[in-house]
């Protein structure tokens, strides 16, 4: 099988072991990003897997093309240019702390990319899944504009889609976050989420719980599910439930 996943790739700087920000003056520096993760995993489980984006042609947008290439994920896909790597700073939870994750990600060379940078026909030519996020789409309108040819793209391919919503509240609105998963959710084959997605994307919630009080209702998963399929016809929708 061969897949294309399309997302950012980001500068990734962490205090080592689990040190706050203002404990440290040492910063891990590596690279991720929730489509070049999913690549990642798929050319480590032997999957022909590409990933698509686009950084900039200095040293530090080279350094973001090794860190895929050193795990057999595809890069010939990606477009070089603008200016900048985008960055986000995390600092990981331990205990009853939870992780803290700071952006910074405005006009990264991703964020101001258009539909032009990328030949989408050429792209899935041979391909059979695309994956993406919500995360992408988030970036900015003409994101979202590259993510629907993308979706459009491969469709005419005969590709099949999935999709995680992945709502990141730091990016965008529940309002803007519905507006364009609507659009793109009509090309998406297999859905992925998690209940509290469901409901900040979509409005859609389970039964007999309270996702922010902690109250799960395992049966009410399947009525998630059930109304997601039948809002947008996907074939398949995965539900993932986290436990403390």
């Amino acid at each position: 099988m061969k897949v294309v996943t399309l997302g950012e790739i980001m500068i990734r700087l962490q205090p080592y072991d689990h040190l706050r920000f203002v404990q440290t003056d040492t910063l891990q520096y590596t690279y991720g990003g929730g489509e070049a993760n999913v690549a990642v995993s798929l050319a480590n489980y032997g999957a022909d897997v590409a990933f698509v984006t686009k950084l900039p042609a200095h040293a530090i947008g080279q350094a973001g093309v090794n860190a895929l290439r050193r795990y057999g994920v595809d890069t010939s896909k990606i477009t070089r240019g603008g200016d900048r790597v985008g960055i986000y700073f995390n600092e990981k939870g331990a205990s009853q702390r939870g992780s803290v994750c700071i952006y910074d990600r405005a006009h990264s060379a991703m964020a101001d990319a258009t539909v032009a940078d990328f030949d989408f026909d050429a792209i899935f030519e041979g391909v059979d899944w695309f994956h993406f996020t919500g995360i992408t789409p988030a970036l900015g309108p003409n994101v979202v504009e590259i993510c629907l040819a993308a979706c459009k793209a491969a469709k005419a391919h005969g590709v099949k889609i999935s999709c995680d919503l992945n709502y990141r509240g730091k990016l965008w609105t529940r309002e803007q976050a519905r507006e364009a998963m609507s659009k793109l959710c009509e090309y998406v084959d297999v859905c992925i989420s998690n209940e509290e997605d469901a409901k900040d994307v979509f409005g859609i919630e389970a039964e007999a719980t309270d996702i922010y009080a902690g109250e799960i209702n395992r049966e009410g998963y399947k009525s998630v599910a059930k109304q997601l399929a039948d809002k947008f016809h996907f074939e398949k929708v995965a539900i993932t439930l986290r436990e403390s």
